[in-house]
Formats: C-alpha cells, structure tokens, sequence
C-alpha cells in the first residue's frame, strides 16, 4: 500500500547495520543494547533475523563472534550464502561500538513512527466501517496511543527468561527495601501487612451495606496513598459530589466534626486546624470526577492522560455504566452488566498497571443471617466479581446493627480473599465524627492481624 502511495516507511538501515556490527566487533556494549531495543524494531528482515540470534546467544551465555554468530544462524536455520559476507560488511561499516546507544534511539524512533502509522490506519479503517460508533473509535485509538507511549502491547509471548529477569529485579528490590511496603501504603497498617499495600496492576474490592463507610475508607486511602507514594491519585465518584468528598477529607484531616464543618460554626483554634488541613491536602496531587454516568470506557481514556498515575479509587462499582456507548442497566442484565464491569475494571489496572480500588454494595443476604458479617456470596449482582478481584475486602461494624453493643465504633474489615497473602480479620476504629477509619492499636485477633 506505501508503494502505491509513494510512501516510504520510516527506518534507518544505516542504524540498523551500526548496531550489529558495533555487536560484533565489541560484545561487551550487548548487555547495554538488549535492555535498549528489541528484535521486532528492525526494519529489514536480514538485520532483525541476526539480532535475534546475537540476543538468543546473549541469553543463553554462549560466546559471540562472526564464526559463532554464522554458526548459530546455521542452526536456527536462516543462514544465507551471503550471510558471511554481510556479517563482515556490517562489521567494515561501523568504526567503533562508542556510539551504539545513539544507533538504538534512531531505529527505536524509525520504529515508533512506523507504529504510529499502523495503528493510524487501523483507526481510519475503524472510522470509515459502517456503523462503528464514535465512543467505541474513539476507545480503540486512546488506547492504541497510550500502549505506545508506555511501549507496550496488548498481550504476547515472552521467554520465561526475560520474565525472570523482571521478577528477579522486583525480588531484590524487595529485599533492598527491607520492612518497606512493596506496593502503597493504604495508611491503614494491618490492612498492608495483609495485602503487602496496594500492588501495580491490583484490583481491590472493598464491600459493605450502605451507610457503612465505604466512602469514607475510599478517601482514606486516596488520602494515605497520594502522600505515600507521592504520585497522582484519581477518585471517581458516582454518588457524591467534589464538594462533598473535599469536605470529608478536610473533616478526617482536621479532625473537626462534619457536622460542624457544614455550618461553619468553628471556633478559631478550628478556623486554623482548617487552615493547616487544606494546606496539606493542597500538597498532594489528587483528582476528582463526579461524573454520575461514568463508564469504565471514559475512566480508562482519562486515567491514560495521567502521566504520573500511583492509585485509581471508585466509589462504587454498582452504580457505573456498562458499556462503552453508556448503555443503561434496564437495556441488559443487570448481573452479566456489573460482572462485565468488573472485569473491565480488572483489565484496566493491568494496562495502567496501578492498582485500582473500587467500592461495592453487599446485598441483603447478611441481614437475614444471624452472623451478619459479610460472605463473598454477598457481593450483590456478583456474577464474576469475586473471581477478577485480587483482593475482596468486607467491612462490618457491630454497631450498624446494634447501637446498644459494648463498643460501637469497633470495626473489622474482614480479608475474604487475598491473592498475594493470608485472609482473615483486621480491626480498626471507626469515628464517626470525623468520618473516616483508622488502626486499632488494641485489638488483634488470633492470626495476629
């Protein structure tokens, strides 16, 4: 089609026979080269084909020179009866290895461009099929944009070798860290033992009945983990408005009453923790929508904007459109809509790769119980949601349904599933007041939570 077009298609030959023979004259910049560029960004077949085998013999150990490199093409079967001599051609052309990072940025680039057209056209053809809709092309190309600025792609084989290598690094970094959290802190700090904080690419579930503080949990963790990590956070909330959540978080952050904070009776030592509140939370890069409608389409295509993403927070997940053209609950099943969700939800951590905590309702099924604490079974409309979370969490306050108990504002939140560690039961403190959980420094349970 270029051809016929009188196109071109972005690359650098020059480049490419720069970086293979800076390979073969100086194998030692090959660990400096293999972590820049990958075989699938040259151009001409003949040069990607004799990466791949340097890489392959890179990665197995095995020495590299012209002799050993024809030998090893003999064996994956593309050798030529020219390869002798392009390998000493490639080897003429290029004086020295000095600058082989500087050939890596151009074919990288070369490469990039040609990317870019490819999906530009699978967008054209999108847009120029009859009956796509606007939202849906719209969708495709946010995506295919976002998935090369973070050069990557939607799935693919790769070599468990160059997978251990990743979970290697990720292992000593770990260990580096010592006691240091491996994901964000939730600010809640038996909930991060459990979970070991809040993993790239984690879907978390926190689940109650109404009125029991979903809410407030979410922006405590919102709160906690944009000055943890010091990275943007993103609330979505399709309950409350801006303004409601802003004087929540000040509430928790002042520790002046909500009540009180919605009148504007403060005294003036109040006036100044108020002052004091909104400064801190001013410091801290949190962003908020209130968009009733919202789709997981739309949270996605915004949260790609974000450069520096650390945690996506949505309150709550019953309430969130299904599908990308913002089709209503009465137009599908309601079950097969928030289990669609739910899995949107799941993939859409993946590809940001942060985690994404999304708030959900339990049905009424407790109630009817005489243990009333919550069950993966009573995730209402819960169809696959257990299955696509990484972690369910139950919250439950005796007093919700006793106001007359012992303690009232003792809480649990409840581990019901947990792919990276333990389940069982955490306690915290619930201050109604102010709105917002936080550690119970007393109690612990038998697992020693």
């Amino acid at each position: 089609m270029d051809e016929l077009l009188g196109r071109k298609a972005p690359y650098s030959a020059e480049a490419e026979q720069a970086i293979l023979g800076a390979m073969l004259i100086d194998p030692a910049c090959i660990p400096d080269v293999v972590g820049k560029i990958k075989g699938g960004e040259f151009y001409i077949d003949v040069n990607r084909e004799i990466f791949e085998t340097m890489f392959a013999m890179f990665a197995m150990g095995k020495k590299i020179d012209p002799v050993t490199v024809l030998d090893e093409m003999r064996a994956r079967k593309c050798w030529k009866e020219s390869s002798q001599q392009y390998l000493k051609e490639l080897m003429d052309v290029t004086p020295t290895a000095a600058h082989v990072l500087h050939y890596c940025e151009i074919v990288r680039e070369r490469a990039l461009l040609r990317a870019l057209g490819d999906s530009a056209t699978e967008i054209s053809d999108q847009v120029y099929q009859q009956g796509g809709q606007a939202q849906e092309v719209l969708e495709l190309a946010e995506r295919k944009i976002y998935a090369l600025r973070k050069e990557s792609t939607s799935g693919g084989l790769l070599p468990m070798k160059q997978v251990l290598q990743d979970v290697m690094s990720q292992i000593s970094q770990a260990a580096a860290n010592g006691s240091q959290l491996p994901g964000i802190s939730t600010g809640l700090a038996d909930i991060d033992e459990c979970l070991q904080g809040l993993g790239e690419g984690d879907f978390v579930l926190i689940a109650s009945r109404p009125g029991m503080g979903k809410t407030s949990i979410a922006l405590n963790i919102a709160v906690n983990a944009a000055k943890s990590c010091g990275k943007t956070v993103a609330i979505f909330s399709l309950e409350m408005s801006r303004q409601q959540l802003v004087l929540r978080m000040l509430s928790s952050e002042s520790h002046i009453d909500l009540y009180q904070l919605n009148q504007g009776r403060l005294s003036g030592e109040e006036w100044g923790r108020l002052a004091e509140a909104a400064g801190s939370l001013s410091q801290v890069d949190i962003r908020l929508d209130d968009n009733p409608t919202m789709t997981v389409a739309e949270m996605a295509a915004q949260c790609r904007r974000i450069d520096d993403l650390g945690l996506v927070v949505v309150d709550y997940l019953q309430l969130m459109q299904s599908a990308g053209s913002g089709n209503s609950w009465a137009n599908e099943s309601r079950t097969q809509a928030v289990s669609d969700i739910s899995r949107m939800m799941k993939v859409t951590a993946k590809e940001l790769r942060v985690p994404i905590v999304c708030m959900s309702q339990l049905s009424r099924a407790n109630e009817a119980r005489q243990n009333k604490r919550p069950m993966l079974s009573d995730l209402r409309e819960s169809g696959s949601i257990e299955q696509d979370a990484d972690a369910v969490i139950g919250l439950y306050r005796e007093g919700y349904y006793n106001r007359e108990c012992e303690d009232p504002n003792s809480a649990e939140a409840i581990i019901l599933k947990n792919r990276h560690g333990r389940v069982g039961t955490v306690y915290l403190r619930w201050i109604p007041e102010y709105t917002t959980y936080v550690n119970d420094e007393h109690r612990h349970d038998e697992d020693g939570y």
